[in-house]
């Protein structure tokens, strides 16, 4: 029997998402607006994946995601979320289930991608068959599936008559922020100076190489140099020297990648231990990501190393 999929959404009409659910080998449940979503979830049965759009703030929505990560722990059940900009952070810090899945600002690539995470709609194989097949060819046969579906749900969206929410890229998230203009430039270090120490490293320092590498952008192709998570890393370094907490969102930006790659890659940056999470003491409903010491440590002594290269 196929997955059951229950959407939680404003705002989606009923044709375009039957016919994402087909598309990606769902049995759609049922489409429940949201204000009406946690008497649902009390009474529904026999779900196997919720996709929720929690893209607007609310009064209830805290609510909701915390019932909706508790059914998913509770009973081992996939959620795909897509928050917005201004909810990613709830969302983020609301997560418990290891098999939800945060999308923010998803494009059809996300989506279809999350689908078949979720409703394991992947064609699986014998145990013999994976072991004689290459990671390469599995890989390959995984991304044309994502393209199949991704290329359903452009043409079940595209329709001008209908108010599909929107999955389109548009620009990056970097693109609307200013945290990498004006920093001030890396002072000469001398040959005399000492080497240099985690307290002899500022956070200026820091950000100048997160300003050289945007100014890359200037005179070479921009995706050429997509690397979100060194990008990352040095901006809870630098945030980390200035005694400065990073929400999710900001992180986001920092990364300068579309924000559900950026979420992407902070899971797995937490997964590996990297870094973590920090409770905003102040407010339950933020989560801060912080480097771990080890890792502000090797940082530190990265700083060092590429200084004596560079400075001889």
């Amino acid at each position: 029997m196929r997955a059951g999929l229950l959407i939680l959404a404003d705002d989606i009409f009923l044709d375009d998402v039957a016919g994402i659910a087909q598309a990606a080998q769902f049995r759609l449940l049922d489409i429940v607006a949201l204000d009406q979503a946690m008497l649902r979830l009390d009474m529904q049965v026999g779900c196997d994946v919720i996709l929720l759009f929690c893209t607007h703030p609310s009064v209830m929505l805290e609510r909701l995601l915390v019932q909706v990560e508790t059914l998913a722990v509770q009973n081992d059940m996939a959620v795909i979320l897509v928050a917005g900009l201004d909810t990613v952070d709830l969302a983020f810090a609301c997560m418990r289930s290891e098999r939800t899945q945060l999308l923010c600002t998803p494009d059809h690539a996300d989506l279809a991608a999350a689908l078949l995470t979720a409703g394991g709609t992947t064609p699986q194989r014998a145990l013999h068959e994976v072991n004689q097949e290459s990671e390469g060819v599995r890989l390959q046969q995984l991304s044309e599936e994502v393209s199949r579906l991704a290329r359903t749900l452009e043409a079940l969206t595209a329709r001008p008559r209908h108010a599909m929410p929107s999955f389109a890229l548009g620009p990056r998230i970097s693109d609307r922020a200013s945290d990498y203009i004006g920093m001030p430039a890396v002072e000469p270090i001398g040959e005399q100076r000492a080497p240099a120490k985690e307290a002899t490293l500022g956070a200026a320092q820091v950000r100048d190489m997160l300003r050289a590498r945007r100014l890359r952008e200037d005179f070479l192709p921009a995706d050429l140099f997509a690397d979100p998570a060194w990008d990352m890393l040095l901006d809870l370094l630098a945030a980390r020297l200035e005694q400065e907490r990073v929400s999710v969102s900001s992180l986001c930006i920092a990364s300068a990648v579309p924000p559900t790659t950026a979420l992407r890659w902070i899971r797995t940056l937490t997964d590996k231990g990297i870094v973590h999470r920090q409770a905003d003491p102040h407010d339950g409903r933020r989560v801060f990501i912080a480097l771990t010491d080890d890792t502000a440590e090797a940082l530190t002594r990265w700083f060092t190393a590429s200084r004596r290269f560079l400075c001889g």
